[in-house]
């Protein structure tokens, strides 16, 4: 009798020490990491965001700059001026939650010499990427900065009058330059702007470093901007873009960028998770 109840609890450890290789999805298996963009919470401090985070099940999130801390830092902000001893606390706070802040953005440098600061930030809270807009004129610099400091740099496609709002605008700036430098591609800009999600995801091959996930309403006469939907029910093709992705092997992060139901998206978010994971592994 002990010796079969001793095989049991053996039996049973087992099992638990492989959970964790069991319970990884075919997206985290392809290298897909799905995580927020903390700006999808932005009407709440990141200490809330942080717990929306967990309660979603994610394990990484992209932080805004400017997003308020709240909880016992009150109105300070996450940005390159939080001295050591806060940077220390959020990143600890974050892990407690099973949460890696993987990087921030998006950064737009008020002046050249901000470039540096933001570097030894991003350093200083073991980011990976930095999603920004650079300047034209500063491309010499933020290269300069990316390989001394080993981050890369994700440039965002906000809508003209950005500098970057096409594939080709950028791959004009970055063609020539070091692999750390790539695109954090937003489709729904993309298809508001009257592209091809799709297509533009195929002139990045190898130049994607993040993304900005999501799906968008068709469009409406009369209303300003075709809003975010539950992905898989609006008009970007999300299945296919995942398919694209595949083919690229791209390996990364998938920012949920989700602007809609501001004060209650988390069940919307829910539903995206599981059509995102549902879909990878129809096609993975």
């Amino acid at each position: 009798m002990i010796r079969r109840i001793f095989k049991t609890i053996i039996a049973a450890l087992c099992c638990l020490l492989v959970l964790p290789s069991q319970a990884q999805t075919k997206a985290e298996k392809q290298g897909w990491r799905l995580g927020m963009q903390s700006y999808s919470f932005h009407k709440f401090t990141l200490v809330e965001a942080f717990d929306k985070t967990n309660e979603l099940g994610l394990k990484c999130i992209e932080v805004f700059p400017g997003h308020k801390l709240g909880g016992k830092w009150g109105d300070k902000v996450f940005d390159f001026n939080l001295d050591p001893q806060t940077q220390k606390e959020i990143k600890e706070l974050a892990a407690s939650k099973g949460i890696k802040i993987v990087g921030t953005g998006v950064y737009v440098a008020d002046k050249s010499s901000d470039w540096e600061k933001m570097f030894k930030f991003a350093k200083a809270m073991d980011m990976e990427f930095i999603t920004c807009e650079p300047a034209l004129e500063d491309w010499d610099l933020v290269e300069k900065l990316a390989k001394q400091y080993n981050i890369k740099i994700s440039v965002h496609n906000h809508p003209q009058p950005s500098a970057y709002w096409k594939p080709e605008n950028l791959l004009n700036a970055i063609s020539k330059r070091s692999k750390l430098l790539g695109s954090c591609s937003d489709v729904g800009h993309w298809r508001r702007e009257g592209l091809n999600q799709i297509d533009c995801l195929k002139q990045l091959k190898g130049r994607i470093v993040s993304l900005h996930f999501k799906d968008i309403a068709p469009k409406v006469e009369g209303e300003k901007e075709q809003h975010d939907v539950i992905w898989g029910t609006g008009i970007l093709d999300v299945k296919g873009m995942l398919k694209e992705l595949k083919k690229q092997n791209f390996k990364g992060v998938f920012s949920i960028e989700y602007e809609y139901n501001w004060d209650n998206s988390v069940p919307d978010i829910k539903e995206c998770i599981k059509y995102f994971n549902k879909t990878a592994d129809e096609i993975l």
